[in-house]
């Protein structure tokens, strides 16, 4: 072989060598920072937030005093007040306590809703200067109910009751008439017997009734929808 063909020869291979070592670094791993910097190493870690305590705003139900038989004018009237004047964060609710009633008048059976306490409403409310403001210089209310100039708040127990009361399932029956009384049976063989009331069990909704039968007084005990006062 002459000397300029081993020269050749030599030139073909230093492209291969390089190339050979150009992909021995690409092959490199990446090492130590730049591991470090790699988005895709990092471990998403869970922050944990502590629980947040409960915010007592020293809210309570009030009771307010208005006129009989304005019980709904003055829960409108009120409702309209804590919209407009942005009270609505220390106002929450208006209730009237109800109970659905059952009454017998003129032999007929029929579903009322009546005023537990009539004249009165509750209110749901934070007690500052600016909510007793709008409550009390609503129309239609007179006054709050409590110990002198301050109102009193009910008790929880007091709230619990007169809720489960307007929450009964059943409704209540209207009791029109008393021990002594003259009452007209309504429904049952006994129809249209006039007869006095001698007893009344509320538990157990029924009554005791001395008619005349044969011409003597026989005790009948009857439902409290069997009779209406006479």
């Amino acid at each position: 072989m002459s000397l300029q063909d081993e020269l050749d020869q030599k030139e073909e291979l230093v492209p291969e060598e390089a190339q050979d070592k150009n992909i021995a670094v690409e092959n490199t791993p990446v090492s130590g920072a730049d591991e470090e910097n790699d988005p895709q190493s990092e471990v998403d870690e869970t922050v944990e937030t502590e629980e947040q305590p409960e915010i007592d705003d020293n809210r309570a139900w009030y009771v307010i005093h208005c006129y009989s038989g304005y019980e709904n004018k003055v829960r409108y009237n009120l409702e309209q007040r804590i919209d407009s004047m942005g009270v609505k964060d220390k106002i929450f609710d208006v209730v009237i306590p109800t109970q659905e009633e059952i009454e017998v008048k003129d032999g007929k059976r029929r579903v009322v809703e009546r005023h537990v306490f009539p004249g009165y409403v509750l209110v749901n409310m934070v007690l500052t200067e600016e909510s007793w403001y709008v409550v009390r210089n609503t129309p239609g209310v007179t006054d709050f109910v409590g110990m002198g100039n301050e109102p009193t708040p009910l008790r929880p127990e007091e709230v619990s009751q007169i809720l489960k009361r307007m929450e009964a399932d059943a409704p209540h029956i209207k009791v029109s008439f008393r021990v002594g009384e003259r009452v007209r049976i309504v429904d049952g063989p006994f129809n249209d017997f006039r007869g006095t009331v001698s007893e009344i069990d509320m538990d157990r909704t029924k009554v005791r009734v001395m008619v005349n039968f044969f011409g003597r007084e026989t005790p009948v005990e009857l439902d409290f929808l069997q009779v209406e006062k006479a």
